[in-house]
């Protein structure tokens, strides 16, 4: 079955636009991983817009002691200061992905092949903290073996433009792209697969389906939307049916 990680950055971000500690994160993390969810994604930036670089230390936290089963995912852009934060508190998987600070969200994956030598230098500094290392890549058939070339554990692959398609025939088109790069990532015996972006519990279902080989699913604005109405363990109960 498909692990299912919640990512808490739009639970952060309304947080923050008050001077007030609710939502609070570590009761959002209780409530998610109480209801089935494998474990955390947070992605900091620099600007700490919403998720902080304390709250990684609560999640931290949290998870050592009162869920040492659950797995915790940190994203980001491999600066210094983001290893430095990974070095304070080792996560299970860094997700590494090419965002630049400025960018609201994550809206495009890795150019391995133009970053290869930086890429093969970071992954092996995370692997040495002990992490499972994944990067983030478009859908191409092309990218599993460019990312084993790598040496990366894992791919995220961005599923951002199914998420956005809207008639049938670009659903149909996007899934198929997906699922290509899947496939081939599942004909190497080192490279697994995640997947997010704009997943929703109706795409996921049919994502599922067609891609059984898909390890680990991180979800954040689509699974708080479904929690703005009917709370956190009801929706992560409903996205864990679609799994």
């Amino acid at each position: 079955m498909t692990s299912l990680s919640v990512n808490l950055n739009a639970v952060a971000y309304l947080r923050n636009r008050r001077d007030v500690p609710w939502p609070d994160l570590i009761t959002m993390a209780r409530l998610v991983l109480d209801a089935g969810a494998i474990g955390i994604t947070a992605h900091p930036r620099p600007d700490e817009r919403h998720i902080r670089r304390s709250d990684i230390v609560d999640l931290t936290a949290l998870l050592r002691n009162e869920y040492p089963a659950a797995e915790f995912n940190i994203e980001g852009y491999p600066t210094r200061e983001f290893f430095d934060l990974v070095v304070n508190s080792p996560p299970t998987q860094v997700t590494l992905v090419p965002d630049l600070p400025e960018q609201s969200t994550s809206d495009h994956g890795w150019d391995i092949e133009a970053n290869e030598d930086f890429l093969r230098a970071e992954i092996v500094k995370y692997h040495g903290l002990g992490c499972r290392v994944a990067l983030f890549v478009d859908a191409d058939p092309r990218n599993a073996d460019l990312a084993e070339r790598v040496g990366t554990d894992r791919i995220e692959i961005y599923t951002g433009p199914y998420g956005a398609a809207r008639d049938d025939q670009t659903i149909q088109r996007e899934l198929e792209s997906l699922a290509a790069t899947a496939e081939r990532a599942g004909m190497l015996e080192t490279i697994k697969v995640n997947a997010g972006h704009d997943l929703t519990a109706e795409n996921l279902k049919i994502l599922s389906v067609r891609i059984p080989n898909i390890a680990e699913v991180s979800i954040g604005h689509g699974i708080t939307t479904e929690a703005l109405m009917v709370g956190f363990p009801a929706a992560v109960r409903k996205y864990l049916d679609a799994l």
